[in-house]
């Protein structure tokens, strides 16, 4: 059963190998740009889960544990553009504190679409997962290619979703009756989760709720 948990700064040798490795493979921290260093201590600190809770339109609730700016946004972006896989354990502590106390409930990961795929190599989501120590479950996949959310504003991106995805329903059949929980990396007007539940309470699965590494500033909501 998944439980929330403090996020763990590195160990020294591991600290030690990646500063070794940057002698050789030039890196900066992902949050200040300070030479040699994935993740400096202060940035490191600033990943320090801080839930934060708010209710959709239609009832889901979710549990950021940052807030998407400053530091944790320019970490999230270098993890999920930059391919900077090493991030994921750092986030995936953030993740992890996010979980709803006392939840017992089945991680699933918000999809990937194939285009992303292809890009990145990778599933960000999937990948804090597991760094968080959880076992996601694969039920969601998405059926149609869609518009860059970015660019979108809450409706449009509520009608960009409208029915992208569907559930895996022999993966759903081996949940035997358990409760899920959403996972994704930053929450925004809360489409990507609205259009995921939706998906899961048609084929008869219960949400218990949802958690993301980040929610947008302006949509941040109580600490809790």
């Amino acid at each position: 059963m998944p439980q929330p948990m403090e996020t763990r700064t590195p160990s020294p040798l591991r600290r030690a190998v990646t500063e070794a490795l940057a002698v050789v493979f030039p890196v900066c921290c992902a949050g200040c740009d300070l030479p040699d260093l994935d993740l400096c201590d202060p940035c490191s600190a600033a990943l320090r889960p801080e839930p934060r809770s708010r209710r959709l339109e239609g009832g889901l609730d979710v549990r950021s544990a940052l807030v998407f700016d400053g530091v944790p946004a320019r970490v999230i972006r270098a993890f999920k553009e930059d391919g900077r896989t090493s991030l994921a354990a750092q986030l995936g502590g953030a993740l992890r504190g996010a979980w709803p106390p006392g939840t017992e409930a089945v991680p699933v990961p918000v999809p990937t679409t194939r285009s992303s795929m292809r890009r990145r190599g990778y599933s960000p989501v999937a990948l804090a997962c597991r760094r968080a120590g959880w076992h996601p479950c694969g039920l969601l996949r998405v059926t149609r290619s869609t518009a860059d959310q970015r660019a979108l504003g809450r409706d449009e991106r509520a009608a960009n979703l409208a029915g992208v995805m569907t559930v895996d329903r022999r993966a759903a059949a081996r949940l035997a009756g358990r409760s899920v929980v959403l996972v994704d990396d930053v929450v925004t007007t809360g489409a990507t989760l609205s259009e995921a539940a939706r998906a899961l309470f048609e084929a008869g699965v219960h949400v218990a709720g949802a958690v993301t590494i980040a929610s947008t500033p302006r949509r941040s909501a109580s600490r809790g």
